[in-house]
This record gives structure tokens, sequence and C-alpha cells, in this order.
């Protein structure tokens, strides 16, 4: 089935990011305007939903439907609560301060798995303390409402996309190598062992180190049905272009679906049987397809 991609909001002026769908409606972040908006299904009409956010990037749900997100600009991860208010859940590891959350994904028992570049334009790269932190970090929620922040890797340079698949076993990541000109960009797979603790990656797509002749690596992804990953990447400058990327849960690209715009950013899956992607981009579209599969997400 090829797809079609109709677009629903045209550049807004920054990178939109984060979609997630609660189950009446898609919300995705606008980060520069310190935005999350929304999506009528019905309609595709936009509107605001929460302002203030501080440059919140990607969004999650846990299992209860708390929307979670990666809060750059506090260099934090917060919790968006029904009345408003929002919660910081993590801000620090061992005494010092996150880079710039990006992404992030919550398991069945409630840990928020997530990536910490330094995102330029966020912050400053002088105020990061531990440089050598732009790694996947893990919050446990603790009997008393808090969390523990632990470093779960220490392999990646750039680490932007993250999954957690959905029998829990294993954590996808998006290598980005943005500043290593030796080093692929990548799509691992960290087998999660019984304890939290991770695994050795394997490597299930290179993209291509950087230069002239660069691919864009992954960006933002999701799941569907079969646990197969959807994933955004590519851009105009070298390889095939802006593409939706399906990938098997062992990397074997099954499927390509060529997306109008630069450079997407990331996906999710909606509509009443989450059959309908939603996509985000660099230059601040979103758009959406009609697909012949079916998502899947922790919520709802």
């Amino acid at each position: 089935m090829s797809w079609k991609f109709e677009l629903l909001c045209k550049p807004m002026g920054g990178v939109t990011e984060g979609p997630v769908w609660d189950g009446e409606q898609l919300l995705f972040t606008h980060i520069p305007a310190s935005r999350i908006m929304r999506i009528d299904p019905k309609t595709d009409e936009i509107t605001l939903w929460r302002e203030g956010t501080n440059r919140t990037n990607g969004l999650a749900h846990d299992t209860a439907g708390r929307l979670f997100g990666c809060c750059s600009g506090g260099r934090a991860i917060v919790r968006f609560d029904g009345d408003g208010s929002t919660a910081v859940v993590a801000d620090r590891i061992e005494g010092h301060p996150l880079n710039t959350p990006n992404d992030l994904a919550v398991d069945a028992q409630g840990r928020i798995w997530f990536t910490n570049p330094w995102n330029a334009g966020n912050i400053d790269a002088t105020e990061i303390e531990v440089p050598g932190w732009r790694c996947v970090l893990r919050a446990d929620p603790q009997p008393d409402g808090s969390y523990t922040v632990t470093r779960v890797e220490s392999d990646s340079t750039m680490p932007n996309g993250i999954l957690v698949s959905i029998d829990g076993k294993t954590l996808y990541v998006a290598e980005s190598n943005s500043d290593d000109p030796s080093i692929d960009r990548e799509l691992r797979a960290y087998p999660v062992n019984d304890d939290g603790s991770l695994g050795p990656y394997a490597m299930l797509h290179a993209f291509g180190t950087d230069g002239t002749n660069a691919q864009r690596g992954i960006d933002g992804m999701c799941f569907d049905r079969e646990g197969n990953i959807v994933a955004t990447a590519g851009w105009p400058s070298s390889g095939p272009g802006p593409l939706i990327y399906i990938f098997d849960p062992k990397g074997r690209v099954i499927e390509t679906h060529p997306v109008p715009c630069i450079r997407p950013t990331n996906c999710a899956f909606g509509g009443p049987d989450r059959s309908v992607l939603y996509v985000t981009s660099a230059e601040g579209h979103v758009f959406k397809a009609q697909t012949d599969m079916e998502g899947w997400a922790l919520f709802p």
C-alpha cells in the first residue's frame, strides 16, 4: 500500500515533535514556542493544549495515561498533570544537571528510559558539567513518589529516539552521531536484563558516517502491533531522501515511504483504530497518512 501524506499544518516556524495518541486526540510539541498542541481526529483542527512547556521535546504516556515529557529547556523529565500543573520527575544524576533530554519511553514498570544528548539552542555547551553523559538514562519510580536516575549505557555519543519493546525485553536506541564523523549513525537494540541493566547492543541498521555524503539517521520512532519499528529518517542532502522506514525487530527494512518535507522528526499512530500515522518535521509541519498498519503504544 502506498501512503499518501496529507498536510495538516504548514511550517509553524521551528521543530514540531513528540506526537502521542491519548485515545481521543493526537498531541505534539512545538518546541520553540514551548507549547503542546492537539489535533482533533474528526476535523483535523489543531488547537493549543498546553503552553509554557519550556521547550519540551518528546512525549510519552505510562500505563495509567499520565503524560511525561523531555523538557529540554528545563533540563528535566517532567509530568503534565490533569490540573494544568507540571511536576519535575528528574533533573539531576549523581548531583549533576541533566543535559537536554530529547526523547523517552516508559515501560510497564513505570521506569522512564530517556536519551540525554546536548541539543544546540537549548543550553550553551559550557553549561554541561559532564560532557560524557550524552547517553541513555533511566528514571525509576520510588515508593515515596520520587525517582532515582541511573546511567544504563556508555557507548552512545548522541542518542536520539528511544523505544522499549512490547515485551519489555529490548531497548531500541537511535544513535545520531552528530559530532563524530568516524561513527555510523545506527539503529541499536540493547537486551534488557531482569535487573534493568542492559546487555551489549546489536547494531540493526547503519546509515553511514558523517561528511558530504552522509545520510541522516533516525530521529523519532514508534511501534506497530507486530513490534515492527516505524522510524523517521533521511533528508534531501544525500541518500534516498526523507523517509518513513519500517524495520522488523531484527533490523530488516520491510518498507519505506517518502515524506514531503526536508527532515521528518517523529511519528505516532492514532485514530480510532490506530491506523493513521502522524508525522512531525524540523520545519514545523504536521502530516497524516492512512496506512494498512495498526499502531501500538503502552497507553491507551
